[in-house]
């Protein structure tokens, strides 16, 4: 979310009517979440200026670790200095501590894919925009998911309960320092999850939504600690449903 709102960000700072506006002090202290929105905080450091030049060797972008040559334009403008001096600040910034982490196993090698690019610079920010968001529209469809061996015939489903809230297994990442809880798709990912997990014995799939509309679901080591609920729905495997309190 972070980063695909960061992306929106630059790809409008690069079409500006105002034309291609850098953030020169970009750094993470600079940009703060508003609504799910990221937001600069600072436009004293934004600049339209674009490094002038007589020939491509005048258009160096550098960086600490990285340097990038550019074209220089027949109007004597580094070409798109703005635009991937942007864009290689969100890479270093950015892209790198979030992207390689919490995606699911199937979207992992599509954020690879725009780590590399950008960090290469190969894809400027409509391609980046546009690579994220297939990631998203994968992602929010389920498209994704693999066809893989059904596992909720594994569970029983019990109508009108859920589990007792409290402190339980971890896992990662979890929306909840208390426990397992992670967005799904569907029951049938649900099941998929608590089935891989070996502490989890059950799980439910809460009213609560992501920013993208997944639900959430709450996987549990215990199969037995049930109260009424009537708008929920318990999902219990049938290798724990033996239990002696069931």
């Amino acid at each position: 979310q972070i980063c695909l709102s960061l992306v929106k960000l630059l790809f409008y700072l690069a079409h500006s009517p105002l034309g291609s506006i850098v953030l020169l002090d970009f750094q993470p202290r600079q940009f703060v979440m508003v609504d799910g929105n990221l937001k600069v905080t600072d436009m004293d450091d934004a600049s339209t200026e674009e490094l002038s030049c007589k020939e491509d060797n005048d258009c160096t972008l550098d960086f600490p670790t990285k340097s990038f040559p550019l074209k220089c334009s027949v109007v004597g403008k580094c070409e798109g200095i703005n635009e991937k001096k942007n864009l290689f600040n969100a890479y270093r910034y950015f892209f790198t501590y979030l992207l390689p982490h919490s995606a699911p196993p199937a979207l992992r090698p599509f954020l690879s894919d725009i780590l590399n690019a950008t960090g290469d610079l190969r894809y400027g920010i409509n391609e980046t925009l546009k690579a994220f968001e297939k990631v998203l529209h994968l992602y929010k469809s389920g498209l994704y998911l693999q066809k893989r061996p059904l596992h909720l015939k594994d569970y029983i489903s019990l109508k009108g309960f859920r589990t007792m809230e409290g402190e339980d297994y971890k896992c990662w990442p979890s929306y909840s320092h208390l426990g397992c809880l992670l967005s799904v798709h569907s029951v049938e990912e649900a099941a998929a999850i608590c089935s891989s997990q070996s502490q989890c014995q059950s799980f439910i799939v809460t009213q609560q939504r992501t920013w993208t509309g997944r639900p959430l679901a709450s996987f549990r080591s215990s199969p037995t600690d049930l109260i009424p609920d009537a708008n929920a729905v318990v999902y219990i495997k049938r290798s724990a449903s033996s239990g002696e309190r069931l």
